[in-house]
């Protein structure tokens, strides 16, 4: 079937979302297409708007926010002694959620992967390492996912930290290798958590 361009264009939309296919797509657009009402595109493209203007980095640990500093990281009860690195903003709600880390975060944006061009140097590891200058910092938890990717980046920053006083750990038990933190139940993040290691240099 053959949709005007308009719709057609809303559903390939739709489409750029992960593990939305066709059918689905063109079930979201349709939907839309019957049940907006003018105020509610109004409301959708000013959300959007916002969203766009609002949301940033945090400037301390690169979570998301629409503040200069996160929520975590603004928070004074949060344990400064523990800084747990992560991919990507999305592994901060994930763990958030889970209830079961009191400590401070930092998101990489993404971790290095040479075949696509992405060095230490494109990713935030020089902000960690500056973090890591306040004396506070005791433990670096890496939560990295357990991706061949991820691997190399935990090994990597390992190895920046091998010779100063910071325990470095790494979560392993509770999550299969090859897995995605962002797609773990509450349980196995625990578990991962409790089971941190160290690694073995």
């Amino acid at each position: 079937m053959k949709y005007p361009e308009a719709l057609q264009l809303l559903i390939d939309q739709f489409r750029r979302y992960p593990g939305i296919g066709k059918k689905t797509a063109e079930r979201y657009a349709l939907f839309t297409l019957d049940r907006f009402q003018a105020t509610d595109y109004d409301v959708f493209r000013d959300t959007l708007k916002r969203v766009q203007d609002e949301i940033k980095p945090c400037l301390q640990c690169g979570n998301l926010t629409d503040e200069e500093r996160c929520y975590v990281c603004s928070d004074s009860n949060r344990d400064h002694s523990q800084l747990l690195v992560v991919e990507e903003a999305k592994d901060v709600l994930v763990i958030e959620n889970a209830k079961t880390y009191k400590g401070l975060y930092h998101v990489l944006g993404g971790v290095i992967k040479p075949s696509a061009g992405i060095g230490p140097e494109e990713i935030r590891i020089k902000e960690l390492l500056s973090r890591l200058k306040d004396p506070r910092h005791k433990e670096v938890i890496l939560a990295t996912n357990l991706s061949d990717e991820g691997e190399t980046t935990a090994l990597y920053i390992d190895y920046l930290l091998s010779k100063t006083d910071i325990n470095v750990t790494r979560i392993a038990h509770g999550l299969p290798a090859g897995s995605d933190i962002a797609y773990a139940d509450e349980i196995t993040l625990l578990k991962a958590l409790e089971g941190r290691k160290k690694i073995n240099r």
